[in-house]
């Protein structure tokens, strides 16, 4: 019981020891703490009076900053400032000059006024003086004066009037002349025609030279039967095989050539077998003169004409003019007054029919007198045709004035049909040779197989080898052939090159 008791003494006193022990050990602890805490407060303390001090002085030296920009800043604006009263004083004391200046010239002008008005006063008194010693001299009065000086006013102003009319004219015609062959020129390039360069004389082949004497007959008796028949010399001669139909005429040389083949191929040559050919000869002639007649208004579009007008176009097949063939010259006027027309905004049908019945006159005018412009017109104003048509056909070669402006497109159109490389023969030497000299040019370049001017000289088509130029080389080749051409030929308009490249495969199958 008693060993009990102090193992429960023993046990309270350790635990009051223990207390105690703890006790003290939480206080020393808790001294460390708040000692340990003061050192940090007094290292934060420390820290935020250094970064207080510092953001102190870097305030001072923005706030310094501040103030030394701000007092340069103000003294730019002063001195701004004093730059602008200084340009404000110098424009003061030069609009107190000019206005100086200004009230100078005012009293001036007030001073040459006055003087003006006393000079005007005092002409004004010579003038009614002058004009009294006028009337006593003269005996005119002044009305009569007044009428005299309008007269001589109105010629003088007429005079000035006509000068600046005619430089007017003269730059409207510089315009006009330009305008006009950039036209002329584009209808060139879009018509073109075949070359012809007939004659007066027409060759019949013979099948042997036998057949002369047949032709003769006895005592010349066929021969002269067949001249009467038709109008038309037979030249018998020492050509081989031929015999010569010569005429002035084309129609009744023509009617000549067919009957006298006829009869050749026929073998019965008389008199009588000689007059029944050449008549079916003649209706034959006519009906293709109907025919041909007809195809011309329709080529061009030109309806419902007379028939007399229909036979003296297809009449122009047989009648030519320095070598040119009339109907296919009158085909062509009649397209280029067109194609002129349509640039200018005029009358197309009207430019059309004006063309194509331009040279009717050339059809009779072996059998009526006078020009044949006049001829034509005589003849389609007979037909009733319109005035305008008339004027067309008279004034192609200026018998007449022109009326209308479809009138002076036919007469340019005959003028350039007529004038174009290769239409007439005396120009026909000149026109082979620069065909000739265009397609030697083409054919001159590496790689060129043939080349063939057409279009009367206006577009020139290259074919070239395959194997030698590609499609590249064939730009180019182009490029150059042009390049030369108009380096080295004269040509009017412009020259169209065309270079083609055609690759073929061949094979066979067996």
């Amino acid at each position: 019981m008693n060993e009990w008791f102090l193992t429960g003494i023993e046990i309270l006193a350790a635990s009051l020891v223990g207390l105690v022990c703890g006790y003290l050990l939480k206080q020393y602890l808790g001294e460390a703490k708040v000692k340990s805490a003061k050192a940090q407060a007094d290292t934060l303390l420390t820290e935020a009076q250094t970064k207080c001090k510092e953001m102190i002085l870097a305030t001072k030296d923005e706030a310094i900053k501040i103030r030394d920009e701000a007092e340069d800043e103000v003294k730019r604006r002063r001195a701004n400032l004093q730059k602008q009263e200084e340009r404000l004083q110098q424009r003061r004391e030069n609009l107190d000059h000019k206005l100086e200046r200004a009230e100078s010239r005012e009293r001036k002008l007030d001073q040459r006024q006055s003087k003006i008005d006393r000079l005007q006063n005092d002409l004004s008194k010579l003038q009614e003086e002058r004009t009294r010693e006028l009337e006593r001299v003269s005996t005119l009065s002044r009305e009569e004066a007044q009428e005299l000086l309008l007269k001589t006013v109105e010629e003088e102003s007429r005079q000035d009037m006509a000068r600046v009319i005619r430089e007017v004219e003269i730059q409207a015609k510089e315009g006009a002349d330009r305008k006009a062959r950039e036209i002329i020129t584009s209808a060139i390039q879009r018509c073109a025609s075949e070359q012809v360069a007939e004659t007066t004389v027409s060759m019949v082949p013979l099948p042997s030279d036998d057949m002369k004497g047949r032709i003769i007959g006895r005592g010349g008796r066929n021969i002269r039967a067949l001249e009467i028949a038709t109008g038309v010399d037979l030249v018998v001669d020492d050509t081989p095989e031929a015999v010569i139909l010569s005429s002035f005429d084309p129609v009744r040389r023509e009617v000549a050539r067919i009957a006298l083949s006829r009869l050749i191929l026929d073998g019965r040559i008389h008199p009588a077998r000689i007059e029944k050919i050449v008549k079916k000869a003649q209706e034959e002639i006519e009906a293709t003169i109907r025919q041909e007649g007809e195809r011309m208004a329709y080529e061009i579009g030109v309806h419902g004409l007379h028939p007399e007008l229909i036979t003296l176009l297809g009449r122009l097949k047989y009648r030519t003019s320095y070598g040119q063939n009339m109907q296919v010259h009158s085909l062509e006027t009649a397209r280029l007054a067109g194609i002129m027309a349509a640039e200018l905004g005029a009358d197309v049908a009207l430019a059309k029919e004006g063309g194509l019945l331009h040279d009717i006159g050339k059809a009779v005018d072996h059998q009526v007198d006078g020009p044949h412009a006049l001829i034509g017109a005589d003849i389609a104003r007979r037909l009733g045709k319109s005035e305008k048509i008339v004027n067309c056909i008279a004034a192609h070669h200026n018998e007449e004035e022109p009326q209308c402006l479809e009138a002076i497109l036919v007469e340019a159109a005959d003028a350039v049909s007529g004038a174009r490389p290769g239409a007439r023969r005396e120009s026909l030497e000149s026109y082979i040779k620069r065909i000739g000299a265009l397609e030697d040019l083409a054919s001159s370049f590496a790689g060129v197989a043939l080349s063939y001017a057409i279009q009367a000289g206006r577009e020139i088509r290259i074919i070239v080898k395959p194997e030698e130029v590609d499609d590249l080389a064939s730009i180019q080749l182009a490029k150059d052939v042009a390049k030369k051409v108009e380096e080295s030929l004269e040509y009017p308009g412009q020259i169209k090159v065309m270079v083609i490249r055609e690759t073929r495969a061949i094979d066979y199958a067996k």
